[in-house]
């Protein structure tokens, strides 16, 4: 059997415990043995991260010693996958530039509502927005299949490098409110090489509702067996 490694904790704000215990059924029945922890503290450990095949991370926010980092580096370049949502990948460890370089991407922002609709919840960053499938994406093994479709939710802008290979893209349009003055589009769906281990990213999951939604979950969940060793 495969083992499989769930990372969790830092910002609550994005159920990191609620949205990683809906794949632990998935990857049960696909022949792992499920392991979680509830911080990074475990990439420090060699002998057991040698052993693993999947690792899925779930941590906003948080920080990461030089030890952790270079245990997770040495999975995953050792043949460990590393997949995983949102601010749980993208926005992890935003003082560690080791880690966005090996991910691909860093998320900046989530520009929201017209201020004059906000009223100082989460809704206000809440914005209906198009996920939409690449070339690679249209024939890709995580992603085949799936129609562009649409989410009401937070839309990540996200820093990245070419290095990524695009599954998806989504597109901030030209708003009177905003400084900017053409459309950012931003990678939503990619995977990544790193030595011989692979990694899978999407930028949608706010909650546990995104998470749980169609296209997203099915591609998550195929995302984390192709990652895996």
């Amino acid at each position: 059997m495969k083992q499989a490694l769930i990372v969790r904790g830092g910002w609550q704000g994005h159920w990191p415990v609620e949205t990683t215990k809906v794949f632990i059924p998935y990857l049960e029945a696909n022949g792992f043995i499920v392991r979680v922890e509830e911080s990074p503290a475990i990439y420090a450990d060699q002998a057991y991260m040698d052993t693993v095949d999947l690792i899925q991370q779930m941590i906003t926010a948080g920080t990461l010693e030089k030890n952790e980092f270079n245990g997770l580096q040495n999975a995953i370049i050792n043949g460990a996958g590393f997949a995983g949502w949102h601010g749980g990948m993208v926005a992890s460890f935003p003082n560690t530039s080791d880690y966005m370089q090996m991910t691909g991407g860093a998320y900046t922002n989530h520009p929201g509502k017209h201020p004059d609709f906000c009223i100082g919840d989460e809704t206000d960053n809440y914005v209906s927005h198009t996920i939409n499938m690449t070339e690679l994406g249209k024939n890709h093994e995580i992603t085949g299949g799936i129609a562009d479709f649409e989410l009401v939710t937070e839309q990540y802008w996200v820093l990245h490098d070419s290095y990524n290979d695009v599954l998806a893209t989504t597109t901030q349009k030209v708003r009177s409110w905003d400084p900017w003055n053409r459309e950012i589009t931003s990678p939503a769906i990619w995977t990544r090489n790193w030595g011989r281990g692979k990694i899978f990213i999407i930028t949608c999951g706010h909650n546990l509702e995104v998470v749980s939604e169609k296209n997203v979950r099915t591609i998550i969940e195929r995302g984390l067996l192709w990652a895996s060793r």
